[in-house]
């Protein structure tokens, strides 16, 4: 998802690191574990910091300060969501083909064909506008929420409202950005005419079918079909659109490959050089032979910078790819490789399943 990408590779790495499981496990929000019903969450309405913050939003963007302040006022604490956003524990080795074996599996896979047959017509129109295959669309929007199955159930203004007024200590404090991303939805509210105590979406904030927090929202989220409005809950139409405009905007190439196979150098230092820039694509197929990587045919050939990409599997030796410009690009919607490399396999499962 396009979105708190600090967050996201800290998660996808613990995810790597675990053993297979079913992806309610993961995904599932906290819930008592008791029969007797979660106390009452402590409201804003109260909080000085919540209550500045609606009348400098209002005087921004002109809205009606006594509204903001009562919607803010009805956000709650979520303290689940400020135990959801905590780093996961250091010191588990990644695990590429037990995060892989998550995704691409039978279901997915179906569903993701039947997501396809159902929404061709968007998928056809959003590639010849933009270029973004729909196999790679269909991915994202698997990947993400298992097409619709798994949107989360936190309120998106409590979930907000928590990491903007009172983010954890232990980690980076990051609480401006959802400060900020609490602003957007005040605007996207606004200008769909919708409520925004009635959005629900993840413990971080993000909403709909591909997880779009609501700065992206509003920034690259598109009504596809033209109805004059933007529906990423129920209208596969602008979700659609919506992923293959966002790839786009960050550099997606028509008909560029998103990796070729590479053999990496036998030296360490060549290779520490080539792993050095991370996902960034920065080494010509040159390069990457006078370092001793030695690319598959595609790749000698490739014109464009690439980057060697590492995949660890835990004891096991890492996998590796040199990584396009279209890869570093599906990093922007989630910042890490693992999460990359899961998009583009189960893309291919979905292609060759067409």
């Amino acid at each position: 998802m396009p979105f708190l990408p600090a967050r996201r590779r800290a998660l996808l790495g613990a995810l790597a690191a675990l053993p297979a499981l079913p992806f309610a496990a993961v995904s599932a929000p906290d819930r008592p574990r008791t029969g007797r019903p979660a106390p009452e969450a402590a409201r804003y309405a109260d909080h000085p910091a919540a209550m500045a913050f609606a009348d400098a939003v209002a005087a921004a963007h002109g809205l009606d300060a006594g509204l903001l302040r009562r919607q803010i006022g009805q956000a709650r604490r979520i303290d689940s969501v400020r135990r959801l956003i905590m780093p996961p524990p250091a010191g588990v080795a990644k695990n590429w083909a037990a995060y892989r074996a998550r995704f691409i599996e039978p279901q997915r896979v179906q569903a993701g064909l039947a997501f396809w047959r159902s929404h061709e017509r968007w998928l056809e129109l959003a590639e010849e506008r933009w270029g973004v295959p729909p196999e790679i669309v269909v991915s994202i929007v698997g990947i993400e929420t298992f097409y619709g199955r798994v949107m989360g159930n936190f309120r998106v203004i409590d979930a907000l409202a928590t990491l903007a007024f009172d983010f954890p200590t232990g980690r980076r404090d990051r609480s401006a950005f959802f400060r900020s991303e609490l602003e957007e939805l005040f605007v996207l509210a606004q200008r769909e005419g919708s409520d925004p105590l009635a959005v629900k979406g993840s413990y971080a904030g993000a909403m709909g079918l591909p997880q779009f927090m609501p700065s992206s929202v509003n920034r690259y989220a598109v009504d596809f079909d033209g109805d004059g409005h933007i529906d990423l809950h129920a209208n596969a139409a602008d979700v659609v659109g919506s992923v293959a405009h966002y790839l786009a905007a960050f550099g997606w190439q028509r008909d560029m490959p998103t990796h070729y196979g590479v053999a990496v150098p036998v030296d360490t230092s060549d290779r520490a050089a080539l792993l050095a820039p991370d996902i960034l694509p920065t080494f010509s197929a040159a390069q990457f032979a006078e370092r001793g990587a030695q690319l598959d045919p595609a790749g000698q050939a490739h014109v464009g910078p690439m980057a060697l990409v590492e995949l660890q599997n835990g004891a096991l030796a890492p996998s590796y790819v040199a990584g396009t410009q279209n890869f570093y690009t599906v990093t922007r919607y989630n910042w890490s490789s693992y999460y990359a490399m899961a998009v583009i396999d189960l893309a291919a499962a979905l292609r060759r399943g067409r």
